[in-house]
């Protein structure tokens, strides 16, 4: 549909940087004839991006149509460049980029909008259309430039306010010039510039500017909040209304800053937040002490500083430089000597009484912050963080740094705690289990224990492998003053300490009853007795014992007795297996128990495997390792040592699942040799 025309205005402006104020001009003069004067803010915004960009980077004279209708106004900007227009971009320019924004503000602000291009020049038009279900709320527009009277201020102001919805969407420095531009509309000054200091140490810079500022004729300062400062200049033949327009575009400006700056500084303040966030949880991943001072540094650099270092307190009361990263790999080895040689003035702050502060006196020779590393009342170190290469830390970073100080310490102390932690548990656990397997001639022992959470590094051979917990499984065997020898496996339930102090009385008391010479039955019995005189909650244990009587001929006759626990595998020489055993009832449940001893028989190069749960039971998603694979695993080491039928089937335990075992694994070889 077609509207007739309100207002129009056609005009050629020459190549100059005054023609964008003339072309504003004649559109907040058709603004006004026409009553649209709500279109105000994007139409001029627009119209100066685009007579700019001819006049500029053009580089020729422009044709400006501007026509208005009831519901719009349509602006037309012709240049007479030959060539195409360039493509539109996806994304906004950078913050600091001076140009780039044209097509693009466009896009986002016109109704409509489209180009035109021949051998002689291209034009671009746009069209903005006011909202219909809001009233037209025309105003008065003074003026301004032509030397007449002093302008109306309240008019001003309404001039030189930017739509709210307009200012949301536009970075400060487009909002500046804008206000800027606004401000050269009205004075027709010949030159004019917004100077800035943010207070940050970067110094001043121009935000906006138009012509030739020279000596100022007028300046207004910008009211903003300290320490940030600045100024609105003015060049050429001051008018009277050039001061109270001066100060008032300053107002506008401030405003426009003041909003962008706490925009920015709560960006950055959740992006600070992030940060903290993602480090602390890094951090807590982290459990050993060496790799968590490693990270440290890491997890500062660049970010806060160029370089960053951690100082640790040892057995006495110096420091020692544990970790250090610089951005520049060149610089480690000065920094290393001059930061070993601050290790003792840094040591020193943190034991003077007269020390109150969250952050040490920095060594000479350093240019950084140094902040202690306390946690749960103690100092273990000092965070030291070089200043960055243009300025010093700002108090929100040294707050920054506070904060990543603490949790670090509080990481690094809980990696020295899991490491106390960790040796307790292997001592223990080392305590529970024999110190070695009996060495007698016809008889080779063979073992391998893996607690649950825990995986055997490469090379780290066999034996028992620490994890923070005490296992509940455990393995035994001895030689008995007749000469025949007992074995026993077992598993205790629970883990922890409760579990080893169960492992310590189930373990001791067989052993006890086994040199006493009492039948395995009784020994279990008295055993069963034992456990449930123990005081608490249910303590209870399933075992697979054995007694080993050297027989004719090199042979081994095995008397087995299993209480509640799994059957072992008897791996003939020749690669055949059986599974023997009679089941009895797990000891510390009832007070009778039921013992089904059975003679297994075993020639040389015959083999008895004994093992936990924790092999049948250890699971890849919802399959379980179960019992035929047990008896593939072993069927190839047949014949082979004890050591070697044990390895093999730890290893195809561990290779069924990329997991940690979720339950203690406990295997007991016991094979019949030459004699």
């Amino acid at each position: 549909m077609t509207y007739p025309e309100r207002a129009a205005r056609r005009l050629r402006l020459p190549a100059d940087d005054r023609s964008p104020a003339a072309a504003r001009a004649a559109v907040r003069a058709v603004l006004a004839e026409a009553g649209l004067t709500e279109l105000l803010d994007e139409t001029l915004l627009l119209t100066t991006e685009l007579a700019t960009n001819g006049v500029v980077h053009a580089g020729t004279d422009i044709n400006l149509t501007v026509a208005a209708d009831p519901i719009g106004v349509r602006v037309t900007v012709t240049d007479y460049r030959s060539g195409g227009i360039d493509p539109l971009e996806a994304a906004m320019p950078e913050v600091t980029a001076e140009g780039g924004r044209g097509l693009l503000l466009v896009d986002r602000f016109a109704s409509s909008w489209g180009t035109t291009h021949d051998q002689t020049g291209k034009s671009i038009w746009f069209r903005i259309d006011r909202d219909p279900d809001k009233p037209p709320a025309p105003r008065p527009l003074p003026d301004v430039g032509n030397g007449e009277s002093a302008p109306d201020l309240a008019q001003l102001a309404a001039l030189l306010t930017v739509a709210p919805a307009l200012q949301s969407r536009l970075p400060v420095d487009q909002i500046v010039t804008e206000l800027l531009a606004r401000c050269h509309d009205a004075t027709a000054a010949d030159g004019g510039a917004i100077e800035y200091d943010a207070g940050d140490g970067t110094g001043t810079q121009v935000i906006a500017k138009f012509g030739d500022v020279g000596t100022a004729a007028v300046a207004a300062a910008l009211p903003l909040t300290a320490p940030a400062n600045g100024r609105l200049l003015l060049a050429g033949e001051p008018k009277p209304s050039w001061r109270p327009l001066a100060e008032l575009v300053a107002e506008r400006v401030a405003l426009a800053v003041q909003i962008d700056r706490m925009r920015t500084d709560e960006q950055r303040r959740s992006g600070w937040l992030t940060y903290l966030a993602e480090a602390g949880e890094l951090l807590a991943h982290s459990l050993e002490e060496h790799l968590t001072v490693a990270l440290i540094p890491q997890l500062i650099v660049p970010q806060l500083g160029r370089w960053a270092a951690v100082h640790l307190t040892g057995d006495g009361a110096g420091l020692r430089l544990a970790a250090l990263t610089h951005v520049e790999e060149g610089e480690l080895e000065h920094l290393r000597t001059r930061l070993e040689g601050a290790a003792p003035p840094l040591a020193a702050a943190l034991t003077t009484d007269g020390w109150t502060g969250m952050e040490l006196p920095v060594p000479r020779g350093l240019d950084g912050i140094a902040v202690p590393l306390s946690a749960r009342g103690a100092t273990i170190g000092v965070l030291t963080v070089g200043r960055h290469a243009d300025r010093h830390h700002s108090s929100e970073e040294r707050a920054v740094v506070a904060d990543l100080a603490k949790r670090s310490a509080l990481a690094l102390d809980n990696a020295r705690i899991h490491a106390e932690r960790q040796a307790v548990a292997h001592e223990l656990q080392a305590a529970l289990m024999p110190g070695s397997l009996p060495d007698v001639t016809g008889i080779s022992f063979a073992a391998e224990y893996l607690p649950a959470t825990a995986r055997r590094l490469p090379g780290s051979g066999p034996g028992p492998v620490a994890g923070t917990e005490v296992g509940g499984d455990f393995y035994d065997a001895t030689e008995l003053p007749d000469h025949r020898l007992w074995v026993a496996i077992g598993d205790v339930c629970g883990k922890g300490a409760q579990a080893a102090a169960v492992t310590g009385v189930v373990r001791d008391v067989l052993r006890v009853m086994a040199r006493d010479g009492r039948p395995l039955p009784r020994a279990l019995e008295l055993l069963n007795a034992t456990l449930l005189e123990q005081p608490g909650e249910l303590r209870y244990a399933t075992i697979a014992s054995a007694l080993l009587d050297r027989g004719d001929a090199g042979s081994v006759r095995a008397t087995l007795c299993l209480s509640g626990h799994e059957r072992p595998l008897l791996l003939r020489a020749a690669g055949g297996v059986e599974w023997v055993g009679r089941e009895g009832t797990a000891v510390g449940l009832f007070p009778d128990v039921k013992v089904n001893p059975e003679e297994v028989r075993l020639d040389v190069g015959d083999a008895l495997v004994f093992f936990t749960d924790g092999v049948t039971e250890r699971r890849d998603g919802s399959a379980m390792f179960g019992h035929e694979r047990i008896e593939r695993a072993v069927r190839g080491a047949a014949g082979k040592s004890a050591r070697q039928i044990a390895t093999a089937l730890l290893e195809a335990v561990e290779a069924f699942s990329p997991e940690s075992p979720r339950d203690d694994i406990a295997i007991l070889v016991v094979r019949c040799d030459p004699a």
